[in-house]
């Protein structure tokens, strides 16, 4: 495995919730070592100032630690365990998984109960059930005290229980969490390839918390950097499977966020991405979301605001226990990344108005 698989690998195999993202940051520092300056803000967001040839223009690029996860509400006397979701969660997905709670005192393996087939009247099989109506069996029989032994509490967080795995297809890479880990790494990655060149600029890599819940890690990060131009690296949707609509599709090259419902992307910001893909000859794919978005949205207003767009990497079934992305999707998405990196000077980014 070479050393970007295993930073891959590594970042989606933590454990990062909203609220809980330490784990994760703690992955990114390690591979930006002695590339630039690193802090976080107050809320746990981690910053890697990596400096150019001039102190400004302020570049952003925001990827976001969280995962989908849920939260602990409750603990019944019988030692089943009630449930909140952090983030959005379709309960077809949810039902059956192996889930890990974590506690003061180590991790608790659970599984989401579910009734057998056989037992499903045929009215029953039409319904989605909804969360709150799910609970997590930890183990719990009449004589032994969940309580006593595990110590889960309210408050407690629950990551899904999925493993890194390369695929037949070797570009395929399945785990939890590339919404957005990926964002992450793609941010981590560009910082490294310009830390022996050359940019009019300094660049910040950003790793934001909560964005699952409300794009809070946003907003305190950027207040933070202050940049004049924000890039928020994230995952788009897939629609390559059977049942979908859409040109998206793994292999297919940067998916740029032409529309959302956080963020209109900046019209001099967004010629300039495709036409740097165009002198690279990456293809661009392009995809709008009319529910959802992404740090954009909370970059953009910063100050007097901010030039800002979204573009990231396709991936099928996000918001689940396993995703899966096109390493190559990865490496283009960088190359465009660094050389956008290098075209931003002071006189390119003033034109952005």
């Amino acid at each position: 495995m070479d050393q970007k698989l295993k930073f891959l690998k590594d970042l989606v195999e933590a454990h990062g919730t909203p609220g809980s993202e330490s784990e994760v940051a703690d992955v990114l520092a390690g591979y930006l070592k002695g590339v630039g300056k690193m802090s976080r803000d107050r809320l746990g967001s981690f910053i890697c100032e990596k400096k150019g040839t001039s102190a400004a223009p302020r570049i952003m690029l925001a990827g976001h630690l969280d995962e989908v996860g849920f939260m602990v509400k409750s603990v019944n006397k019988e030692g089943f365990v009630r449930f909140l979701p952090l983030g959005g969660w379709w309960g077809h997905v949810v039902l059956g998984q192996r889930l890990i709670i974590k506690t003061r005192k180590g991790d608790v393996l659970g599984v989401v109960g579910s009734k057998p087939p056989h037992e499903l009247r045929d009215e029953d099989r039409k319904k989605v059930i909804e969360i709150k109506d799910m609970f997590i069996d930890v183990g719990a029989t009449s004589d032994w005290d969940v309580k006593k032994h595990l110590d889960i509490r309210p408050g407690d967080h629950i990551v899904p229980d999925s493993a890194f795995a390369v695929m037949a297809n070797p570009n395929l890479l399945l785990a939890k969490a590339w919404d957005n880990r990926i964002g992450c790494a793609l941010a981590a990655e560009t910082a490294k390839q310009l830390k022996a060149a050359s940019h009019p600029n300094t660049l910040y890599c950003v790793a934001t918390v909560q964005e699952e819940v409300g794009l809070r890690g946003a907003q305190t990060s950027a207040f933070k950097v202050q940049p004049d131009v924000g890039i928020a690296l994230d995952v788009g949707i897939a629609h390559d499977t059977p049942g979908t609509e859409g040109e998206e599709k793994l292999g297919g090259g940067p998916l740029i966020v032409v529309y959302d419902a956080t963020v209109i992307p900046n019209r001099g910001l967004l010629d300039l991405v495709m036409d740097t893909a165009k002198t690279l000859r990456i293809g661009l794919q392009f995809e709008a979301v009319e529910r959802g978005g992404t740090d954009a949205g909370k970059i953009h207003m910063t100050g007097e605001g901010v030039p800002s767009i979204s573009l990231g990497v396709p991936s099928r079934y996000i918001h689940s226990h396993v995703s899966i992305i096109h390493r190559r999707d990865f490496d283009a998405t960088v190359k465009l990344l660094v050389a956008l990196v290098k075209r931003l000077d002071r006189r390119t980014v003033e034109r952005l108005v």
